[in-house]
């Protein structure tokens, strides 16, 4: 794909919203009164037994959280934004008739994959998905079931980038990225724009909401997963110079928390082999996203979350919020419950006051198969916790409900 030649800059998103607002749901953004509480209130000395934090005076913060749904997105996850964005753009760099006739082609262990095969399907576009062979079935499945045709590969990024080569040699379609294109970031920046606009419509309808009370500001921050970094380069564009401060999440498992090792190293991790269950967290920062993420004006810091961490968040989520997610979306939401630096940080730079925090979920392309191998060694839980009994994570809670 030709290198875009628009600014990467809010604006930028604006134009991008409105060219593919008729192709993607906007989708809602839900609070939940158990999640708010159990992050506000202080791990106990057992839960950060055997962890960095282990003897430490547990961090206080105190927040309410937006989460931005976007596993109720078009194929399941926010992937439908930058594709229909790139897709749209090279229609019109191209024109139809040629972008028909050679095709597009992508790799992606499923998402992305889902989504490109959406928006190819829209305009009657060719598609060539190049996918791991270890890709969740179920996102295999949906990528065919759009009619695109699946090449599969080996797990890292440099055995799908040269299937991919392959089949551009062979076919001459354009290569759309997963994540390093302007026009892929562009499109995924499009969540922070809605995200923004409806925390703050909800917090003006019910004050209450946020933690600001009758003064409420909006969002004071925002935490996206970070995989290839495309979701997360496009918030911290559609929020800079907002006074919203950007975070990224990221399973720290067998090294998949290569964004936050590289730069505190300066320098970006270029390869990346992990099996964390966060599987659409698998690849390493591109060069255009590591250019935005590595620069702290854009994203204040990175925090790596342990597989357990996941599993918690995860379990806290289908349970308490009702909501179906895969473990990719909650690596945000695991690091505001579970790491106490990211905790730490809050309850310094908040204070008192304390934070309204956006919380991106990325997506629910899962199946109840996978769930259950997830926690399979998960211990069956205890008779029904009371309301206002202990959480799943050891805390206390003050209520039970969502909200």
């Amino acid at each position: 794909m030709g290198s875009s030649e628009r600014p990467l800059t809010r604006a930028s998103i604006e134009a991008a919203h409105a060219l593919i607002k008729p192709h993607i749901h906007s989708t809602p953004v839900l609070t939940n009164t158990t999640l708010s509480n159990l992050a506000s209130t202080p791990q106990t000395p057992e839960a950060l037994h055997g962890t960095p934090w282990e003897g430490q005076k547990p961090a206080t913060p105190k927040v309410r959280l937006f989460f931005k749904c976007e596993n109720f997105q078009r194929i399941g996850a926010f992937k439908v934004r930058g594709a229909f964005h790139a897709v749209i753009r090279l229609i019109e760099e191209q024109g139809i008739e040629e972008v028909r006739r050679r095709g597009v082609v992508t790799h992606s262990s499923g998402n992305h994959a889902q989504a490109l095969a959406l928006a190819a399907k829209t305009f009657s576009i060719p598609a060539h998905i190049v996918m791991p062979k270890i890709s969740t079935p179920s996102k295999i499945a949906g990528t065919q079931a759009q009619g695109a045709i699946v090449h599969f590969s080996g797990s890292t990024s440099q055995e799908r980038e040269a299937v991919v080569a392959d089949v551009v040699a062979k076919t001459g379609a354009t290569l759309i990225p997963p994540y390093d294109h302007p026009d892929i970031i562009l499109g995924q920046g499009t969540m922070a724009l809605e995200l923004q606009e409806e925390a703050a419509e909800l917090m003006n309808k019910k004050p209450e909401l946020g933690i600001h009370g009758e003064s409420s500001k909006g969002l004071d921050a925002l935490i996206a997963p970070c995989g290839g970094g495309g979701m997360l380069s496009g918030n911290a564009i559609a929020c800079h110079d907002t006074g919203i401060k950007v975070f990224g999440a990221e399973p720290s498992f067998e090294g998949g928390d290569d964004a936050r090792r590289g730069v505190a190293a300066g320098e970006r991790v270029t390869t990346v082999k992990t099996l964390t269950i966060a599987d659409g967290l698998r690849t390493p920062l591109g060069e255009i996203t590591w250019k935005i993420i590595s620069d702290a004006t854009y994203v204040a810091s990175l925090y790596g979350v342990t597989e357990q961490n996941i599993k918690d968040a995860m379990k806290l989520v289908l349970e308490r919020m009702k909501c179906f997610v895969e473990p990719s979306a909650v690596v945000g939401l695991a690091t505001i419950l579970y790491n106490e630096d990211f905790r730490k940080m809050v309850e310094r730079e908040a204070g008192e006051e304390g934070w309204n925090i956006g919380v991106v979920f990325s997506g629910g392309n899962t199946t109840i198969e996978a769930i259950t191998k997830i926690f399979a060694d998960v211990p069956a839980a205890k008779a029904e916790r009371e309301e206002g009994a202990v959480g799943s994570d050891g805390r206390r809670v003050a209520e039970n409900v969502a909200g």
